[in-house]
């Protein structure tokens, strides 16, 4: 009776320790299958990026969406000619200055501003406006424009893959923002105010 007792012990506790063994397993398993699973997830098409730079002291920061061509008609195309766009995709391009600036004989005020332009074929029109925070140019007013030129396009020789804003230094006090993608170029100066 002894020895029955004994054996039903013995092979209760090496089902209990099978049971829990394949328990751990399954929950390596299941860590794995969730890492495997936050390791396989795709790289956004447009990714978040900024340009930053600084002008005697004076931080100008663009933040935007990157899009790529992919194969892509670009101008004309995915981005059509005459309506306004957020300048990247999905959230509106921002910039942001420190310090006040000149553009084109305008003050703009230190401060955050949405960046949009309206492609055209040969010229774009280049936008600040108030509002900076919003999705695609859907909410876009231009009510709250403090700010409109127009600037040639630039044929470029090579493609562009991925809209890439620029800062770049011309001077003391200057900066040139060029605007490249696919095979167009668009910039523009502003001084330090």
């Amino acid at each position: 009776m002894k020895l029955l007792i004994n054996l039903i012990l013995f092979t209760s506790v090496l089902v209990s320790c099978t049971g829990q063994s394949k328990t751990e397993t399954s929950s390596e398993d299941s860590l794995t299958t969730n890492q495997e699973t936050i390791t396989n997830t795709p790289a956004p098409k447009s990714p978040r990026t900024a340009s930053t730079a600084t002008i005697d002291g004076n931080q100008i920061q663009i933040d935007y969406s990157s899009p790529s061509v992919r194969g892509r008609q670009i101008f004309g195309g995915l981005v059509g000619y005459g309506e306004v766009w957020v300048t990247g995709a999905h959230k509106a391009t921002s910039i942001q200055f420190d310090n006040a600036v000149v553009i084109e004989g305008k003050v703009i005020p230190a401060g955050k501003y949405g960046l949009f332009t309206i492609p055209m074929e040969g010229q774009w029109t280049i936008i600040l406006n108030e509002k900076w925070d919003m999705h695609l140019a859907d909410e876009y007013d231009s009510n709250y424009d403090i700010l409109r030129i127009n600037r040639p396009i630039e044929p470029l020789p090579n493609k562009v893959e991925s809209l890439t804003f620029s800062i770049d230094v011309v001077s003391d006090g200057k900066a040139q923002i060029s605007i490249a993608w696919d095979k167009t170029k668009v910039k523009f100066e502003l001084t330090n105010s």
